[in-house]
């Protein structure tokens, strides 16, 4: 057993430096292209890179999170986990997209004194006091809903 641990621990601790190793590259008078670890004597060679890069996400989709040890162990609860993120995202929107219509009544009622509305199929114009009431309800809905 442990001597099992020795070697997997000696294989580990060289492979990062085989994965760290530089690799060169050059064309010789043939014009063949060589790799190798060592750079040839006498010619100039190029260094590559060889680290690979981690991919990246699509311009329209954001980086998902590394799993985590719980999610991992118990993926029923990952998966509720993720249908209440997506639940939380949608009323986030519908309550952005009230705020917007919202703030949108308020300036129409602020900036027009001369407004009309339906009752029971007749058209009426608001009252000075039915405007400023409803200004006050709307502000109201700003400050509880939208703040």
């Amino acid at each position: 057993m442990r001597r099992m641990m020795i070697t997997s621990s000696l294989m580990l601790a060289m492979s990062a430096t085989a994965m760290a190793s530089q690799v060169y590259k050059w064309v010789d008078a043939k014009g063949v292209t060589h790799f190798s670890a060592q750079p040839p004597q006498g010619q100039e060679a190029t260094s590559i890179n060889t680290a690979v890069p981690a991919p990246k996400p699509a311009a329209n989709e954001e980086p998902k999170p590394a799993p985590t040890f719980e999610s991992i162990a118990n993926p029923e609860q990952a998966a509720i986990d993720e249908k209440v993120k997506k639940d939380v995202a949608t009323k986030e929107a519908e309550r952005k997209k009230y705020c917007e219509n919202v703030r949108t009544n308020l300036a129409q009622l602020q900036n027009n004194p001369r407004l009309s509305m339906e009752v029971d199929g007749e058209v009426r114009r608001l009252t000075e006091d039915e405007r400023q009431a409803r200004i006050s309800e709307t502000q109201k809905s700003i400050t509880d809903n939208c703040e």
